[in-house]
């Protein structure tokens, strides 16, 4: 089995009406038991700097004005944990270094570092994680379900949470929309 982490999950357009309908995934790990991503695109309807007043981490909070400042859905599974997906930053509990470019941390430290001159440059704040069990993830991909492309920082930290999916699907070189959901057997 080929390893999907660090790779992008684009929903196909027959997922409509779904959870994950025009979703954005990115792996943060696949192996042989199971997968774990995050949803890069679907806002909450929360800012940052209101969980950030509502957990009071801050005497002196900083705001957050950044691309990255609005929470997203990271998946539906545990929706009342958090995880910051950010570019490398050293000193940070429970991070967890994914690529060269890459960290995921869990930890209430990234928050308090937001907005402030040690924060990460670039960071996604979602609350929850999509998951999928040994073996779940290869047959949704081969029932045409999602399509994968190597995540890019472009795409993950510099296109609009509202872009994304559409980014992500133009990237693929072909229009999604005239791809057929069935799959194909010879």
């Amino acid at each position: 089995m080929d390893s999907l982490q660090n790779h992008l999950l684009i929903a196909m357009p027959s997922l409509q009406d779904t959870f994950f309908e025009r979703s954005v995934i990115y792996l943060c790990e696949h192996n042989e038991k199971g997968a774990m991503g995050i949803m890069i695109n679907k806002p909450i309807g929360i800012d940052v700097n209101e969980i950030l007043k509502q957990m009071e981490l801050n005497e002196e909070p900083h705001l957050v004005t950044s691309l990255g400042s609005t929470v997203l859905i990271g998946g539906p599974v545990n929706p009342e944990r958090g995880f910051v997906l950010h570019t490398p930053q050293a000193n940070f509990n429970n991070s967890q270094t994914l690529t060269d470019d890459i960290m995921l941390t869990t930890s209430r430290d990234v928050l308090t570092a937001l907005g402030s001159h040690v924060a990460p440059k670039h960071f996604i704040v979602a609350l929850g994680y999509a998951g999928w069990t040994r073996g779940q993830l290869e047959q949704e991909l081969g029932n045409n379900t999602w399509l994968s492309i190597p995540a890019t920082k472009e795409l993950l930290f510099d296109t609009h949470f509202a872009h994304r999916w559409q980014q992500a699907t133009e990237s693929l070189g072909f229009d999604i929309w005239q791809l057929s959901h069935q799959s194909g057997h010879a």
